[in-house]
Parts: structure tokens; sequence; C-alpha cells
């Protein structure tokens, strides 16, 4: 009876000593930092029978950056290193700083597409005034006849191309039984450019006469001139 009682008390003594095992339900570790602090506060409270002693959080010191509060001697050697590297001082970015100016319209930039500030200057009547005042400053120059080239005495090719109407291909010209197309292309490739080719025609008697067998078809165009870009451009 006496060994029954002695095994007991020493298993109440066992399990007074021993650890309570925290309920699986609340999950692992901390609900959040802010319960941690509450439930340290409280335990501080109780161990010592004072008033809560509110826990607080030191950050961990770090390199210092200039213009944050730190070592004066770094904040001078990341200053030098900074300067050293772009040759341009750093501007500290602090709510205190003045703001930037704002750019504005440079000298010479036309303001027009802005209506605030053509409204700001003139009204709508002026500006209809001054539209009639440009317009009766206009001037029509009417087209003249081509001036001929002083350092050539070559026909005008664009003058003739001009007075002319009919496309190429066109026979309009008699020309002889031996006149050939394989004989123009020998003929022809001693020009730089078809347009040598139609002015040394025309001095040489055509588009009437093909002295040089430039114009075997009669059209009064020689190796492959075609007058067509000038025509087009007194029609646009």
């Amino acid at each position: 009876m006496t060994r029954t009682f002695l095994c007991g008390a020493a298993l109440c003594a066992l399990a007074a000593c021993t650890t309570p095992i925290p309920d699986s339900g609340t999950g692992v570790g901390f609900d959040d930092y802010a319960s941690y602090e509450a439930r340290q506060s409280r335990d501080a409270a109780l161990a010592g029978g004072g008033a809560a002693t509110p826990v607080t959080t030191t950050p961990a010191p770090g390199p210092s950056t200039p213009g944050m509060i730190g070592n004066a001697q770094e904040d001078a050697a990341i200053r030098a290193a900074l300067d050293g590297n772009s040759g341009v001082a750093p501007v500290n970015a602090s709510p205190s700083n003045a703001a930037p100016d704002v750019a504005g319209n440079g000298s010479g930039i036309s303001a027009e597409n802005d209506f605030s500030a053509v409204s700001a200057e003139r009204s709508i009547q002026d500006d209809a005034a001054m539209i009639a005042q440009n317009r009766a400053q206009y001037q029509i120059i009417r087209p003249t006849d081509l001036p001929p080239r002083p350092d050539s005495s070559a026909p005008n090719i664009v003058e003739y191309a001009l007075r002319t109407t009919n496309p190429v291909g066109t026979a309009l010209y008699r020309r002889g039984p031996f006149a050939s197309a394989e004989k123009a292309i020998r003929a022809c490739a001693a020009y730089s450019s078809p347009d040598r080719a139609q002015e040394d025609f025309l001095a040489s008697g055509g588009p009437e006469r093909d002295r040089k067998s430039l114009d075997p078809d009669g059209d009064g165009f020689a190796c492959a001139w075609d007058p067509a870009p000038f025509r087009a451009v007194r029609g646009s």
C-alpha cells in the first residue's frame, strides 16, 4: 500500500514539472508578430509583478546612404565615390527641396497650336483680320517658257516632250527600208543616256530625218527615250 502511494506521488510530481503541450489546432509558430509582442509583454509583467514593458525592435545596422542618418565620415566617402564616378554631384531627394523649374515655351517656338495661349493674345476677329491680310499679300506666279541652257547648244528635249502629244511607239515619220531595231541598238550603245541620244537625234535632223538610225519605228523618240515624265510634271 505504501509503495503504491509513493509511486502515485512521484507521477504527480513529474506531471507538474512537464511543459504543457501546445494545442495543435492553433497552428505552428505565432499567429502574427503583434500577438507575439503581447504575450512577451504579459509574461514579463507576470514574472516581474510590475507594469508590462513594451517590446521594441531596433533595425540592424547597415551601410550609410547619403541623405540618411548615418556616420558623417561614411557619408562623405560615399559622396566622394559618387562624384568620382559621374562627375556630377548627387542631388538629395527630400520633401524639403524646392520644386524644380518647369520648362516653359522656349524662344522661337510657336504657340499657335495652344488655344489658351493664342486666345490670351488675340480674339477670333483679330485672327480673321490677320488671315485676310495674308491673303491680300499672296502672289500668283504664272509659268513661263523654259529658258535656254546657256552652257549648251543642244536642242531642248523638255520643250520637245511638251510640244509633242503622241505616245511612244506611234509612228509619225517615215523611215528607210534599212531601218531596224538591231541597227538602232548598236547605234544607241554609243550614248551615255537616252537623253543624250534624243538631243543628238534632234540636232541631226530629227524627228523628220533619222540619219544615225536612232528611231527605227518613226515615233520621233530615239533610243527608248520617253517624254511621259516631262508631260506628267506639266499635268500635275
